[in-house]
């Protein structure tokens, strides 16, 4: 008899979201189990570990009412998997990956295991090409490319989720003509942040090319540690078997570390930082490391994975980790927020280390390197001179300290700041740049090629200051 034909009734504990089997024979980790409940109902669950004659399980629906003398177990064989096909495009999927959007279920064209498979470094392509998010604090000065892994690091009550969504909308890949596509998978959001995401992308239209997956709050918190790699496999299909260029969009990864330690508390593993499991840092390197080009494919995968940082401390475990195994970061900052600066993206804390790779000529624009060099300096310099003049106050500045910190202030109400709906071209962006620069002497932009200030810098501007 195979041994998904054996139904075991050997429940000896439930704990949590985990209930351990006993007697059990030829059970492998990670394999799915069906389980069926006293009263007729079935849920899904999958095994954590497996002794010589026990198994620990997690079930995704939660062990609210099972009964350890009445719940029997099957172990069907097989890893869990999610049925893909083109057709997912446009739909929502819970956390499980069944629709609820009241359409007709997907008819799968192969079932794939969620946990994908790992690229061989070797065969890793570098990320290049440059990914338009229509955010200039984003496109400007921590360019998103190809292939890439760029984190947002938020805080509770910022508007990470509108930036989500906004991504999502505007996202699109520049030059030839290529099939793009974006896979926005949110854990752990109450209803009407869901309902506003679905509202938002029909309202658009960028519903047509995205596929969405979300677990609500009061979805069961084991569901979180699955929904992730489900997106990224029908992410991986559709970049790397449909050749389209996909934009994973993961938020929020907080509440996925929080139900990893939820699952480590009921296993009574040791704790690491925090309370969080030792091996938080390889489980998120599984989910991050799916990111990526591979050579000989058309399609790509880029991830943003969002974060909400507890007590706004960039070094908890979480933003920690994540920026170890991730490309750079983007951080919301709580002071902006409350000035009504909307995207509050910190410019200076933030990093994009393959930019350099996604522009330039042919790929932005030749000055874009020295116009982003030049806003950080300039904005990094009126951010030190603010800190100065609360100690010695304004009068104390020479003309030239008074026009950096002009230029800070006037860098993040032209700049950093844009509308829920304004979609900047990089191009805009790029301009907004050059009059900026415009307020600051000509001797000051030395981080820029002299060739672009005479072709870029406003003629105007630059009339005035030769007189």
């Amino acid at each position: 008899m195979s041994n998904k034909d054996i139904e075991y009734t050997t429940v000896s504990e439930v704990a949590g979201p985990l209930m351990i089997v006993d007697g059990i024979k030829d059970v492998a980790y990670n394999e799915v189990v069906k389980i069926k409940t006293s009263f007729g109902e079935e849920r899904t669950g999958t095994v954590l570990e497996a002794f010589m004659d026990k198994a620990i399980i997690q079930v995704f629906e939660g062990t609210k009412g099972l009964d350890t003398d009445k719940t029997s177990v099957r172990f069907i064989g097989e890893t869990m998997k999610l049925g893909v096909s083109k057709d997912m495009l446009g739909r929502v999927f819970d956390g499980t990956g069944n629709p609820i959007d009241d359409a007709p279920p997907i008819i799968p064209e192969e079932r794939r295991d969620i946990n994908g498979n790992p690229i061989n470094p070797y065969a890793r392509e570098y990320p290049r090409e440059f990914i338009q998010t229509g955010i200039s604090t984003i496109d400007g000065l921590n360019t998103l490319v190809r292939g890439q892994k760029l984190p947002i690091f938020s805080g509770s009550g910022l508007p990470h989720n509108e930036l989500a969504a906004q991504i999502a909308r505007q996202a699109k890949v520049l030059g030839k003509e290529e099939k793009f596509a974006v896979v926005f998978c949110a854990m752990g959001i109450t209803s009407e942040e869901a309902n506003l995401f679905i509202k938002d992308f029909e309202n658009t239209g960028a519903l047509e090319r995205t596929v969405m997956f979300l677990n609500l709050a009061d979805d069961p918190t084991i569901e979180r540690v699955i929904l992730p790699r489900m997106a990224l496999t029908c992410a991986e299909y559709l970049a790397f078997d449909l050749n389209m260029q996909v934009l994973v969009i993961l938020t929020d990864l907080t509440n996925y570390a929080e139900a990893l330690r939820e699952i480590a508390a009921a296993r009574e593993e040791v704790p690491g930082r925090r309370g969080y499991p030792g091996y938080m840092y390889t489980d998120l390197a599984t989910i991050y490391e799916r990111a990526g080009r591979i050579k000989g494919r058309k399609g790509s995968i880029t991830q943003i994975p969002m974060l909400t940082m507890p007590d706004d401390d960039i070094t908890h475990p979480i933003p920690d980790l994540t920026g170890y195994i991730t490309e750079g970061q983007i951080v919301l900052d709580r002071s902006l927020h409350k000035k009504d600066i909307y995207p509050p993206i910190a410019v200076l804390p933030c990093l994009s280390r393959l930019m350099d790779r996604g522009i330039g000529k042919d790929r932005t624009r030749e000055d874009h390197a020295g116009v982003s060099n030049q806003l950080y300096a300039a904005y990094a310099e009126g951010c030190d001179l603010r800190d100065l003049v609360a100690i010695v106050g304004e009068d104390a500045l020479s003309e030239r300290d008074r026009k950096f910190l002009i230029f800070a202030d006037e860098f993040e109400k032209i700049f950093v700041t844009q509308s829920h709906h304004e979609d900047r071209s990089i191009v805009q962006t790029l301009t907004i740049g050059w009059e900026l620069f415009s307020g600051l002497p000509v001797s000051e932009l030395k981080k820029i090629d002299e060739k672009y200030i005479k072709e870029f810098l406003p003629k105007k501007e630059k009339a005035e200051k030769s007189n």
